[in-house]
């Protein structure tokens, strides 16, 4: 077995869409910000340093282009271009911002698209500053400092994970567990069968912190993509956003609510092709001492306070 893959971080997604305007008005009501176009392609950037976090291409049909991750070395790209299936050699991201060095590769049970980065120019970070909160018995909040907000998209600060529904959960979990350092934080079973059918893996960096997760998938009858998640600034900021899309008429999947597993503030809602997109705050940080946590699936382990779980969610 060759040695694993050390991913960094997760840094962009790719889509494709039919309704090409429609899209690039959805995206900025959402909170991303134009950063180059090329060609028929915009990448879009965060608040955060990534060079972009989502990639919006004019296509003939709708589809999901795969999720990118940073590796830690080039190294990690040539080992990647040598073992992984349908994997292409390493090439440069030469029209991309931050430019870099890429291999893409076919997941190996149902073939969406994969991508490794390294090399690319991070940004300047902005920064925004953290709100002081008053409480019953401690006031954070100085007199005449005053809470005010204006209404607007919630800003866009990093790609935090995303999801897939698999067709064979055993296969694509030994596959990416065994091959990449992705290490399961939460484990979800099949209480009639006791089989595996959702994991929510994070990256393996040793003692460094690091997201609750990056990468998860769930078993079902089609592969798809379930949904890309973007992390925003705190509550106020998610809410704003909310309340903005809400008004501009966007349809919402789920949200408000705050997850068990990862405890992310969530707000999932459809684009204008119906690919779901999160805004998230406030999620979980894990490193090597955390230990795999393995329950039984069910809807009432989703989510603590909220709406109630569509019934179509995990579709």
């Amino acid at each position: 077995m060759s040695a694993k893959i050390q991913l960094n971080h997760i840094a962009h997604v790719y889509y494709t869409h039919k309704n090409f305007d429609k899209q690039v008005q959805f995206l900025a009501d959402f909170g991303f910000q134009k950063e180059k176009v090329v060609g028929k392609s915009i990448y879009y950037r965060g608040y955060g340093p990534e060079p972009f976090v989502y990639v919006l291409t004019a296509g003939d049909e709708d589809a999901f282009g795969g999720a990118a991750f940073a590796v830690e070395s080039e190294e990690d790209l040539v080992l990647a271009a040598a073992t992984l299936p349908n994997a292409t050699p390493i090439y440069e991201l030469t029209d991309a911002p931050g430019g870099g060095k890429c291999v893409t590769f076919n997941d190996p049970v149902d073939g969406f698209p994969m991508h490794l980065v390294y090399g690319q120019t991070m940004r300047q970070v902005t920064e925004f500053p953290e709100r002081d909160f008053n409480f019953p018995m401690h006031k954070h909040r100085d007199v005449n400092k005053f809470q005010r907000f204006e209404k607007a998209p919630a800003p866009v600060h990093k790609l935090g994970h995303f999801g897939m529904c698999v067709t064979n959960f055993a296969k694509t979990y030994e596959f990416y567990t065994s091959r990449f350092s992705l290490v399961p934080s939460d484990i979800n079973f099949d209480p009639s069968t006791g089989q595996n059918i959702v994991a929510f893996l994070h990256l393996d960096r040793g003692s460094t912190y690091v997201d609750h997760h990056s990468f998860f998938f769930f078993e079902g009858p089609v592969s798809h993509v379930h949904h890309s998640s973007f992390e925003c600034h705190d509550f106020d900021t998610q809410v704003l956003g909310h309340d903005w899309l809400r008004h501009k008429g966007y349809e919402n999947c789920w949200g408000v609510g705050r997850h068990i597993m990862g405890s992310q503030i969530f707000d999932y809602w459809f684009d204008s092709s119906k690919f779901i997109l999160e805004h998230y705050v406030d999620g979980d940080l894990v490193n090597e001492t955390t230990k795999t946590n393995r329950v039984a699936a069910s809807p009432d382990g989703l989510h603590v306070w909220g709406p109630d779980l569509p019934e179509t969610f995990l579709l």
